[in-house]
């Protein structure tokens, strides 16, 4: 787990290196086969996956004063453990912005439940000669979808 300013002169290295660089941000609330899914299928798209994890402030901004369930530093060491993603980075404002226009990804993925033309940065990706990709959406492994469940106890 990097903050941006080290995160930079490392990737900055790799792409002198030659390295293709992907990046995805979410919530991460409740890691489920959906996130492993997306993870591994952008992985498999560059040679470094950078993951953004939104701040827990971030994420009750954007879901509510219920969430999140998992504090951002054990939500970005839980996807900094798994096996496809190589970076993982947290940030506070309500859309990782920023971070693209920083990092210029070669490749900006989301998850498939993302429309195009609502995937904040694809503009800045694509000025720079990037390609931007939606992952296929894993049908009912969503965090609210999980949650749902957990909250009626109806079981798996």
């Amino acid at each position: 787990m990097l903050p941006l300013g080290r995160l930079l002169p490392v990737l900055k290295r790799l792409r002198r290196q030659g390295r293709s660089i992907a990046f995805t941000n979410g919530c991460f609330d409740v890691l489920h086969v959906g996130h492993l899914d997306v993870f591994e299928k952008i992985s498999r798209m560059a040679d470094v996956l950078v993951v953004a994890v939104n701040s827990d402030s971030s994420v009750r901004r954007l879901k509510g004063s219920r969430r999140p369930v998992v504090t951002e530093r054990e939500r970005a060491r839980m996807v900094a453990a798994l096996k496809p993603v190589d970076y993982v980075t947290i940030f506070s404002q309500d859309t990782p912005l920023r971070l693209i226009q920083a990092i210029r990804p070669d490749i900006l993925a989301k998850g498939g439940d993302w429309k195009l033309d609502k995937i904040v940065g694809a503009d800045v990706v694509k000025a720079s000669g990037g390609r931007v990709v939606r992952i296929p959406y894993v049908k009912n492994r969503s965090t609210s979808w999980l949650l749902r469940r957990i909250e009626r106890a109806d079981g798996f």
